[in-house]
């Protein structure tokens, strides 16, 4: 039994998981297999995956800062989501002008508008309530428990002060771009541009400050630096391969079983198609919960988001630029203008949650709540009823909640706005000390 409790024994366990995955790809019999049985596969195998990417991330602490850490962890994590939007930009472009290419630049925007509010409606609501419920049976430092209804809350490393700040500036662009013809190379300058400053500035953090892991970290981590980081590149490598392969034939086979219950394709390719690819990310952050490790939990997915929320927009312009032969702006219509509003609407209110480092389960539910009830009101009208009216509709759908999300987020912000304060100078004060200043940090 206590050979069993190894720490190479979980790896091999996660690899096992991968490798009838490997099987179907290297041979090409993925398409002869039934959609249930695609699913099952490659899910089994993005679940592997996403055991080695947490791995990798918590031994690659012991060498560069956590922060950058968690970043490359979040890139990795949500690099399925990556490849799908660029396939849809991609078809944009080489069929730019035709009906199919207007098609195809509509679904790029709506899958990089439904893949971010999944993650926040779903990822960070959920985990906050996982972490509080986990809670119950552990004890995490991260949580703190409070009498009445609902006033358990996750309290936030103030560490994290420099991702919020910069996702609160992502967040602030992205409600002009919809003004403009569509996704264009200065978006992509200033949103891209945004995350390089901010990945320059923690980089430059210390390395060699980390928590105490157990299990397969720690064993990696008592390795030579030289095995040591092979292995971390190892593992990134090998479960970025997986979740690359496996999450398309994950996502399609989801895809296929949805229209086989009547889910329109459309819905299909915003909620289903980035829940699929958004997977790898949230079983990473189950996994670091369950660990006891919520502060690493939540800093990965505000990573994410800040990534997601930068780099996943900026490429698009960039892909469908290379397919097209030219510099040139992804379109979209109306509906899509509106999808970006409410995404920077909840994204608005989210960052609004966070300035205080902490998110209640209060907090939590209204994000779940508002989040579920929009995706499953739209869903109701494009299934009762009929085209234009439900096009109409359903406009009028996302421009009301944006209008709440936006309430809700003023509000909070103005009653926080001394937190708010401390915020934003905590993040100048991490800066200035990037680029050699002697600014110190602000009182907890």
């Amino acid at each position: 039994m206590s050979q069993l409790r190894h720490p190479l024994v979980a790896v091999a366990v996660a690899a096992l998981l991968t490798l009838p995955w490997v099987g179907t790809y290297l041979t090409g019999s993925a398409h002869s297999m039934s959609p249930l049985m695609t699913v099952a596969i490659s899910g089994l195998a993005v679940l592997g995956a996403s055991f080695m990417l947490a791995w990798g991330a918590e031994t690659a602490e012991e060498d560069v800062p956590r922060a950058f850490a968690l970043a490359v962890l979040a890139v990795l994590a949500v690099a399925p989501e990556y490849a799908v939007d660029a396939l849809y930009a991609w078809t944009a472009g080489a069929n730019a002008g035709t009906a199919r290419g207007a098609e195809a630049a509509n679904l790029a925007v709506a899958n990089m508008t439904g893949a971010n509010r999944i993650l926040i409606g779903l990822g960070w609501s959920g985990i906050a309530l996982f972490t509080v419920y986990r809670s119950r049976s552990d004890v995490d430092p991260a949580v703190e428990k409070a009498s009445g209804f609902l006033k358990g809350k996750v309290k936030l490393d103030r560490d994290i002060a420099t991702e919020i700040a910069f996702l609160l500036a992502a967040t602030t662009y992205a409600f002009f771009v919809p003004l403009g013809d569509g996704i264009g190379v200065t978006d992509t300058l200033i949103l891209v541009g945004l995350y390089v400053t901010y990945i320059a500035i923690i980089i430059r953090g210390e390395a060699g400050e980390t928590e105490e892991h157990v299990g397969v970290p720690a064993y990696f981590q008592s390795w030579s630096r030289g095995p040591r980081v092979s292995v971390v590149l190892l593992l990134f490598v090998y479960s970025g391969a997986m979740i690359y392969t496996a999450v398309h034939p994950f996502a399609h086979g989801l895809e296929t079983l949805g229209k086989a219950i009547g889910i329109p394709a459309f819905f299909m390719i915003q909620w289903i198609a980035p829940l699929a690819s958004e997977s790898p990310e949230l079983i990473v952050v189950a996994y670091l919960v369950n660990k006891a490790r919520s502060t690493a939990g939540f800093n990965a997915l505000i990573s994410s988001k800040l990534n997601q929320w930068t780099l996943l927009i900026g490429t698009l312009a960039v892909v469908y630029s290379i397919a097209l032969g030219q510099v040139g702006t992804l379109p979209f219509d109306e509906k899509q203008a509106a999808e970006i509003w409410i995404t920077a609407a909840q994204s608005f209110f989210a960052i609004a949650i966070l300035t205080n480092f902490s998110i209640s389960v209060r907090e939590a539910v209204a994000l779940l709540v508002l989040f579920v009830t929009q995706v499953g009101a739209e869903f109701v009208v494009i299934q009762t009823l009929a085209e234009p009216q439900a096009a109409e509709l359903s406009l009028l759908i996302l421009y009301a909640y944006t209008v709440v999300y936006m309430a809700l987020a003023l509000w909070l912000f103005v009653s926080r706005r001394e937190e708010l304060r401390n915020l934003l100078g905590r993040t100048v004060d991490t800066a200035r000390d990037a680029i050699g200043g002697s600014a110190s940090q602000p009182a907890d």
